[in-house]
């Protein structure tokens, strides 16, 4: 299970009473592993807003129902040319995410350490896409609390590798069929929406997310066995790289 750090020595926002629409909460604090952890149990993430450390909570909240993932036909042939793992490479998996010659990028060194103390602790994992050579074609990180995982960046090198991360990822927490459990994608891009990704407003997540802290975390009891992967006897859609 994951070790609990020490308690942040700030005071999170009540989100309770923001209004409609409003996004950027607060500004400050730092992203001490406690901070981080309790900024997802209330709602919020940490991201850079003109250079400062922001925490968002935008409204409406872009989710993903573990179990409700939509698989086009097109990407079920995908999936099988690759391979998929579970925190093989989380140091590389989230330098691919933080190169800054992506477009948008965000991921800074400091939060980069933030996230890698948060793996070590066994909060923070990765979801690995290998090609057939064995190299790293795509992959996501997150931070998974009870079962809320808070997905924060993805990447790929190979065209629909990402998508193959999230599927995974989504098979991964729909195993136990805990319909509590929710992936928290911040906002929805038509990327997201191809695969079921879909908005709440504010009030309708933090229920959800109230929900999702009642659950056991999935990740942090790997190794998961195929078969709770692939309930009810059927193949496993996904190729699950041996470690």
């Amino acid at each position: 299970m994951p070790i609990e750090p020490e308690a942040p020595r700030w005071v999170v926002p009540d989100l309770g009473d923001l209004p409609a629409g409003q996004e950027l909460v607060a500004m400050g604090a730092d992203l001490s592993p406690g901070m981080l952890l309790s900024g997802y149990r209330t709602g919020l993430f940490p991201m850079p807003d003109r250079g400062e450390l922001g925490w968002w909570s935008p409204d409406p909240r872009g989710i993903v129902l573990p179990g409700g993932v939509h698989v086009a036909r097109s990407l079920r042939r995908v999936l099988a040319r690759f391979e998929v793992s579970v925190d093989q490479s989380f140091d590389e998996v989230v330098a691919a995410c933080a190169d800054p010659r992506r477009p948008h990028g965000w991921i800074t060194g400091a939060y980069r350490d933030s996230y890698l103390e948060l793996h070590r602790l066994g909060w923070a994992h990765s979801i690995e896409v290998w090609d057939r050579d064995g190299r790293l074609a795509g992959g996501l990180f997150g931070v998974e609390v009870g079962g809320l995982f808070a997905a924060e960046s993805k990447f790929h090198v190979l065209t629909d590798a990402s998508k193959v991360a999230v599927v995974a990822l989504a098979d991964l927490l729909a195993a136990d069929a805990d319909p509590r459990r929710v992936i928290d994608v911040q906002w929805c891009t038509e990327h997201l929406r191809s695969l079921g990704a879909q908005e709440v407003p504010r009030p309708a997540y933090l229920r959800a997310l109230r929900r999702a802290l009642a659950c056991e975390p999935v990740l942090s009891d790997r190794p998961v066995p195929v078969a709770q992967v692939a309930p009810e006897g059927r193949p496993s859609r996904i190729r699950w790289r041996r470690a």
